[in-house]
């Protein structure tokens, strides 16, 4: 089943630090996992994934907090192969288009964004644009190879809507959208949604298994 979210008008975050937006969310926006394990015969392992969303007139908010074994965080270029770090990642649909938007971070906030009609055809933002959209890693910004052990870490992003081709004053009822927890190249890869996908391998760019956000 699709899940649905409400995510909730705070104006407030653009005045704040975005280290302490997670704190702030506490009890304004509603807690999510991203706990769903479509490939649990060949990929069972489940970091505990949470994530609250938020938005103001300018930013759609989105801070993830993770607690898991390694740690992997390579990459440290705009739009290099961060699914192969300690990832998450905020997908969405703007309803009425064919596309989609991916946005994928690893743990020291290194980003991956595109507009695209498919996994194979996508036209990466540049890095003017990557520059807009404000992050916070609590693992630092300097990349390094994988750690061992247990690790807890908070990734916060701030998209302008103008990135997602909105308008923050005037905002569809909804859009679509999917969050995931990913480490491809990771000593324990794993594949984790937030709405279940149902596909035989693991996909994540499956419009059709989006969930929905209301503004």
């Amino acid at each position: 089943m699709k899940k649905k979210l409400t995510v909730p008008f705070i104006p407030s975050l653009d005045e704040i630090s975005l280290e302490d937006v997670n704190h702030t969310l506490e009890g304004k926006a509603p807690k999510q996992s991203i706990e769903h394990v479509n490939w649990s015969k060949e990929f069972p392992y489940a970091p505990i994934t949470e994530f609250f969303v938020a938005r103001s007139e300018k930013y759609l908010y989105v801070s993830y907090s993770v607690h898991g074994n390694c740690l992997r965080a390579v990459n440290s270029t705009n739009n290099s192969p961060v699914w192969e770090d300690s990832c998450v990642e905020f997908f969405a649909q703007i309803p009425g288009k064919s596309g989609y938007y991916n946005f994928e971070i690893n743990c020291i906030g290194t980003c991956l964004a595109a507009g695209r009609e498919s996994r194979e055809s996508a036209t990466h933002f540049s890095d003017e644009q990557i520059s807009r959209i404000r992050r916070f890693a609590s693992a630092g910004t300097k990349p390094f190879h994988e750690l061992q052990g247990m690790f807890h870490w908070v990734v916060t992003v701030a998209i302008p809507f103008d990135l997602l081709g909105l308008d923050g004053q005037h905002l569809p009822e909804k859009i679509y959208a999917n969050f995931y927890k990913c480490a491809d190249a990771s000593s324990l890869p794993h594949y984790l949604s937030w709405s279940p996908i149902n596909l035989p391998k693991p996909n994540f760019h499956c419009p059709e298994f989006f969930g929905e956000l209301y503004f």
